[in-house]
Parts: C-alpha cells; sequence; structure tokens
C-alpha cells in the first residue's frame, strides 16, 4: 500500500495532539521551559540539515528566490488566515492559538528530508521505514506542541497527509521520469535549504525572533529548478 507510511505519520500526529491535549494542564513555567528546548533542538535538528549542501550557492538563491515568491503570494498570511477560520469553527477558548500551532506544527512536520524521502520510498521501492520512523518523531513532537501551542497542532495532519501522499504516488512512476543522479542532487540541496528553514522555525519557537517561514517555503521549489537546469546543462557542455 503506497500510503501506508503517511496514513501511519498523520494518525500518530492526531494521536500525539490529543494526548498533549489530555496533558494541558501543565504549569505555564515548565510549558515555557518544555517550548525554548524544543526550539533548541529544532535549531540543532536545521543546523544539522543545512551543513549537507554540496553546492551552498543554490541553497542562498533559492532562499533569497523562495522568499520573494512567498512573499509576493502572501503565503504566511494565507496559513494564518486558514488557521484564524479553524480558530473560529471550534473556538479557541481554552485551547491556545490555534493559527500558531496549526502553521508551526505544519511547518515542523512537513519542511525535512524525512518527508520527502520517506514519500519518495514509500513510492518508488515500498519501503516505509523511513515514515514510520518519522511517524514516532512527529507523535511525541505533536504532544509536547499540542500542550504549549494548543490543539491547532491536529490539523497539521492533514497538510501533512497530502503533502507526503502526493509525492508517495507521484514517486510510482518518478524513476521512469527523473534520472536518479538528478534526484540525489535535489534531496541533497532540498535537504540543506530545508534545513535552514527548520532553524528559523526553531527562533521562532523560542521567541526569539519572528521569520516568516511560510514565505520561504517556494525556495523547496526554486531548489529543484536551479538543479535541474545545472544537471542538463552539465549534460550539454560534456
Amino acid at each position: 500500500m503506497v500510503l501506508l507510511g503517511t496514513i501511519v505519520n498523520a494518525m500518530c500526529i492526531i494521536i500525539g495532539s490529543l494526548l498533549g491535549r489530555l496533558l494541558h494542564r501543565i504549569p505555564e513555567k515548565m510549558k515555557g521551559t518544555v517550548m525554548h528546548a524544543i526550539g533548541l533542538a529544532v535549531i540543532v535538528l536545521g543546523l544539522q540539515m543545512g551543513i549537507k549542501s554540496e553546492h551552498f550557492l543554490i541553497v542562498i538563491l533559492s532562499l533569497v528566490f523562495g522568499a520573494i515568491i512567498g512573499e509576493a503570494l502572501a503565503l504566511e498570511d494565507k496559513l494564518n488566515q486558514l488557521g484564524y477560520w479553524l480558530e473560529k469553527k471550534i473556538g479557541a477558548k481554552g485551547q491556545g492559538n490555534i493559527s500558531e500551532g496549526f502553521v508551526n506544527s505544519t511547518l515542523i512536520f512537513v519542511v525535512g528530508a524525512m518527508a520527502i524521502i520517506g514519500a519518495l520510498d514509500s513510492g518508488i521501492r515500498g519501503d516505509h521505514n523511513v515514515l514510520f520512523t518519522k511517524a514516532i518523531i512527529d507523535g511525541f513532537t505533536a504532544l509536547i506542541l499540542t500542550t504549549t501551542l494548543g490543539i491547532g497542532v491536529i490539523f497539521s495532519a492533514m497538510p501533512v497527509l497530502i503533502y507526503q501522499g502526493i509525492i508517495a504516488i507521484f514517486a510510482t512512476q518518478i524513476d521512469r521520469i527523473v534520472p536518479n543522479d538528478l534526484m540525489n542532487s535535489f534531496i541533497v540541496e532540498m535537504t540543506s535549504t530545508g534545513g535552514i528553514m527548520i532553524v528559523a522555525i526553531g527562533l521562532n519557537i523560542t521567541g526569539l525572533i519572528k521569520i516568516r517561514v511560510a514565505n520561504l517555503l517556494p525556495g523547496i521549489l526554486v531548489v529543484a529548478i536551479i538543479v535541474t537546469l545545472i544537471y542538463f546543462y552539465q549534460i550539454l557542455i560534456i
């Protein structure tokens, strides 16, 4: 079943969020400290991913042009509007900021190499181990995030399901379309670009700064375009 890993991942986020909701009566000071701890851990994870680039200029260009596109499209505002809409539908009284929980958790669960690599493995090889591992990590992360950011975290399961599901389904045919060298290069540069975005998420979680991370997301698409252009340019000059 191509979508098994993705479905398990989404379910773990939902279960983790529900458990986190049951544990919401944690003292505010403890929540603040836990939130800072999560933010620091996310920053370290992002730094580990960020240094994997083989051509850091690609990462810089992708982030710059991605930011321009994201700001022009106001992606952060649109994500927040969706969060506010959810807030109005179910009510936010005593449940934390649903918009903040939805946006931050969605970015944490979606932006990263494991989401793409795991979905590709599910589609190409029918191997769900990467997504199963990600599901466990995301479940525990959702639990902690829900105790601090509120029930809005649970809604991030839907973008994860759609995003990873589309990649997994597409991956069933990707090996017939995309050369292996091109795919490997994309994964490396995407991992680095996504890692820097994750660092930004960690900084947001700690409260040190407010970066509109969602507006950087088009950078992933820019990575794919730049890597593809370089790949075919190298073929032409050989």
